[in-house]
């Protein structure tokens, strides 16, 4: 239990800024898709760090009008209406400068009387998350937080600043390690789309070799490609690689109509429209478990395609985009019925790295999702994943493709588990240091000896 050197501390009291801001004149309608001020709403705000998805940009007149809820380093933003109220991060510095919309509120702690990453770490411990959930319902039929009740939080903490800050250390040195192996992620899904535009899509090695220049690849992976283009149905392509169509090469299906009774805590892995982030590639984070009725067509097995063909709305942000289902879920799922399993026929030199990048690349997004149609809910026909026409290269090439990509996913898998790991360690420390249950120095002896 915490001992006589915490103290419990009003939040308004140590608190130079507590404030929300506001959306700009014009809304969304003057965003801008980049710089110079980035203007952080609640889809950016999560518990577990600052997410960029989402991110909105405004000009310098804009920004000019929210200058007095400017956004510095180190501050602590907290979600304060809506769905998503009490979730609490601390600001990515690289972002800054930044504004906040009405939804989010900015807490800037005195650093010589609160670090401000323990409060962060406060705030998102279960025992505050609960409190706040429970002030923000408390007020009427929408979720609110004023600025009235955050100044009257009161944070239990070390008196002593040093040690708020050793405590913050710890968690964050596991966060940290997260969010490392997070930006690695990114890097390999870059590389490896990198590398099937540069051969598959713009043919960089074939225009050099065309053109008398060095491909830039070791000679044995230059000999597999020719040396000049050819006029084909989908404009110039390599000599010697084929026109097709996807049924060619690809069996799709689409997956169980399940019931909401069958879903549950347990039962089987459930690959669904939330298993598949917008743009492209596996979210870990959507998988559900079935325990109703289902075929053995609805199977889908690690390293299976699914692709999106369901979606609100018309903005294909998610409909037509694909990833490869991962082994972290055990060797036997299902897929919902707003999923297509997609797999390479046994004829087909094709293979899964292959059609999820393909897939995945603008030129072929746009054909895919343009078969799309309805009303409120887009769909995607089976033929949206059948019919188009695709540049068939050669076996040897996209074997030597899936080398490269399946190295790349591999490593992200192990990387997903470990983040998993370091993430529930986290968890499980969290409220006991913010208590001060656990002592400082068995706790970073304990992650140096298991995790480091």
């Amino acid at each position: 239990m915490a001992g006589d050197e915490w103290v419990s501390i009003r939040l308004g009291a140590v608190c130079t800024k507590i404030g929300s801001g506001a959306t700009p004149r014009g809304g969304s309608e003057v965003y801008l898709d980049n710089g110079p001020y980035a203007l952080i709403r609640s889809q950016n705000v999560y518990n577990n760090g600052f997410h960029h998805d989402g991110l909105a940009f405004i000009g310098e007149k804009h920004a000019a009008k929210l200058e007095n809820v400017e956004v510095l380093k180190d501050d602590v933003l907290l979600n304060i209406t809506g769905d998503s109220v009490a979730r609490a991060c601390q600001v990515d510095p690289g972002i800054v400068p930044a504004r906040v919309n009405q939804h989010v509120a900015i807490i800037r702690p005195d650093p010589k009387k609160l670090d401000p990453r323990f409060l962060r770490y406060f705030l998102v411990s279960p025992e505050m998350q609960a409190k706040l959930l429970s002030w923000a319902g408390s007020g009427g039929t929408r979720n609110a937080l004023t600025k009235g009740m955050i100044e009257s939080f009161h944070v239990l903490a070390p008196t002593d600043v040093s040690e708020q800050r050793a405590i913050a250390r710890i968690l964050g040195t596991l966060d940290d390690k997260i969010e490392l192996n997070r930006r690695m992620n990114e890097t390999l899904e870059a590389m490896a789309g990198a590398i099937f535009k540069s051969w598959f899509v713009d043919f960089d090695p074939v225009r050099a070799k065309a053109e008398g220049r060095d491909p830039g690849l070791p000679q044995p992976l230059a000999d597999l490609f020719p040396a000049r283009l050819v006029d084909s149905e989908l404009g110039e392509i390599p000599e010697g690689w084929a026109v097709d169509t996807l049924a060619e090469h690809f069996d799709a299906v689409k997956g169980v109509s399940y019931k909401g009774s069958g879903l549950g805590n347990s039962g089987v892995p459930l690959h669904n429209l939330n298993s598949v982030y917008e743009g492209g590639g596996y979210k870990y984070e959507g998988i559900k478990c079935y325990t109703g009725d289902y075929s053995e067509r609805h199977v889908v097995r690690p390293g299976d395609v699914i692709v999106a063909n369901t979606e609100q709305g018309h903005d294909r942000l998610l409909i037509g985009y694909a990833a490869i289902v991962p082994e972290f879920f055990g060797d036997h799922g299902i897929a919902s019925h707003h999923i297509y399993r997609l797999k390479p026929k046994p004829n087909s030199p094709l293979t899964a790295a292959f059609l999820c990048h393909l897939l995945n690349s603008p030129q072929m997004h746009d054909v895919v999702s343009g078969y799309a149609n309805g009303t409120t809910v887009n769909m995607l026909p089976i033929d949206g994943v059948q019919k188009p026409q695709i540049v068939s290269p050669p076996g040897p090439l996209v074997a030597a493709f899936d080398s490269l990509a399946s190295k790349a996913e591999q490593r992200r898998e192990e990387s997903v588990s470990e983040s998993r790991t370091l993430a529930a360690l986290r968890d499980t420390l969290l409220p006991k240091l913010i208590s001060g249950e656990l002592r400082i120095d068995a706790v970073e002896r304990f992650i140096k000896e298991s995790t480091i």
